[in-house]
């Protein structure tokens, strides 16, 4: 059984591999349809994994099925599949590569990488909370996305068109 350690300030007592879990994660967004109707979905993680070496160095990769977004509209979310928006058939994934970690405070890290979505990759910087076990880690995140920047900008307006993705993570000891 596996205890937690609700005092984690660093990343060294998490040194070794880590394995997403993609039954125990879960992926959530909000956004505004016709800038004025809240709109929540979800989408599924395919898989993941994180390697934290010496010296607190972090690198991994978490993607996404696109095919699986659901707003629990089947016109919305056929719509949000086509080449409006992310076009599935052609990039079926989404991917968040990170290549570094800064800690923030406890239990705080940022995680710093390149997501590629739509077929083009950006750098993306993520806020993250961690809770740590022996053999279990926990990362929740929330962060705001600027579709447009990737290339999606159907309805746009002039206007940036902003999401806020909400990230609840288990890597289990690899």
């Amino acid at each position: 059984m596996s205890s937690t350690n609700n005092s984690a300030t660093d990343l060294a007592s998490l040194t070794g591999t880590w394995v997403l879990d993609p039954s125990r994660t879960t992926i959530e967004f909000r956004t505004k349809a016709m800038w004025v109707m809240n709109v929540k979905g979800t989408a599924k993680a395919l898989a993941g994994s994180g390697v934290v070496g010496d010296g607190e160095a972090v690198s991994g990769r978490f993607e996404v099925d696109m095919s699986s977004v659901s707003t629990g509209n089947k016109k919305r979310d056929d719509h949000l599949q086509s080449a409006d928006f992310f076009d599935t058939t052609k990039f079926p994934t989404m991917t968040f590569e990170f290549t570094s970690s800064h800690l923030s405070g406890p239990g705080r890290a940022t995680l710093t990488g390149t997501l590629n979505v739509h077929g083009q990759t950006r750098p993306l910087t993520v806020p993250a909370e961690f809770r740590a076990s022996t053999d279990t880690v926990d990362v929740t995140a929330e962060f705001p996305i600027d579709r447009s920047q990737w290339g999606m900008t159907w309805a746009k307006m002039g206007a940036g068109i902003h999401n806020q993705v909400s990230v609840k993570a288990r890597f289990n000891k690899g």
